[in-house]
């Protein structure tokens, strides 16, 4: 075998081990332990003839190679009994290596990723203050303050759930299921609206029920100060 590879290529024995198994395409559950320990010493004695430092660990791999190796060679005590593989602790170890080395090439990958997100500029929810009050008697500043009040009270029960979400949650899609919600109810809460309390889900449903409010869709009410807010279907008004 041709070493074109050289120590600080692995992580250690068992990346440089994978590495061999792989080359060799053997199967990692069965693997030839005579070839793949033929292989090790050949790669770490070409190291030693290039004068390069072989860590310790190495060392010890290429030992506990041998001795799997002379297990395996020695015959059976009882043919009829089943005797544990000696490669099974070894084999073990590999594959869950394999694991970690398969999440960071995942969380790598996710860094890349990343990288090519572009996050969007805040938005001024003023310009919606105007259209807000389509026959409501609810401003913009009203339904701030009161979701604020609203957040801070769930967070004083519970913080609000921080998980990275895989499916965005559109505006479109959050605004057609309050329209729905509506023609079932015709009224509904305010904060029942909210029943997810994700901020993620919190920050979408706010901005839909303004979008409805600046289209004129919905009446947005409260009878008097620190009453429940209402959100009503527009009186006339059909929603699709």
């Amino acid at each position: 075998m041709e070493a074109n590879f050289v120590i600080n290529d692995f992580e250690g024995p068992l990346d440089l081990l994978l590495h061999l198994i792989k080359t060799s395409k053997m199967d990692i559950y069965d693997i030839k332990i005579e070839e793949i320990t033929a292989q090790y010493l050949d790669f770490i004695n070409r190291m030693n003839e290039l004068n390069l430092d072989v860590a310790s660990e190495y060392l010890v791999m290429a030992s506990e190679l041998t001795l799997i190796k002379s297990k395996m060679l020695l015959p059976r005590a009882n043919e009829e009994e089943e005797e544990e593989d000696p490669r099974e602790n070894l084999v073990n170890r590999l594959i869950e290596y394999q694991k970690y080395k398969d999440m960071i090439d995942e969380f790598k990958s996710l860094e890349r990723d990343r990288k090519d997100i572009f996050t969007k500029d805040p938005m001024n929810l003023y310009e919606y203050s105007d259209p807000i009050k389509n026959d409501g008697d609810i401003t913009l500043d009203n339904l701030v303050d009161a979701l604020n009040k609203f957040l801070q009270r769930k967070e004083d029960e519970k913080p609000l759930e921080t998980k990275i979400a895989r499916k965005e949650i559109l505006v479109t899609d959050r605004t057609n299921e309050i329209r729905s919600l509506l023609k079932k109810k015709k009224k509904v809460s305010f904060f029942d609206l909210f029943e997810v309390k994700t901020k993620e889900y919190v920050v979408v449903t706010f901005l839909s029920i303004l979008e409805m409010a600046k289209k004129g869709e919905i009446v947005i009410t409260q009878e008097n100060n620190f009453n429940n807010i209402t959100v009503n279907i527009k009186e006339g008004e059909e929603l699709d």
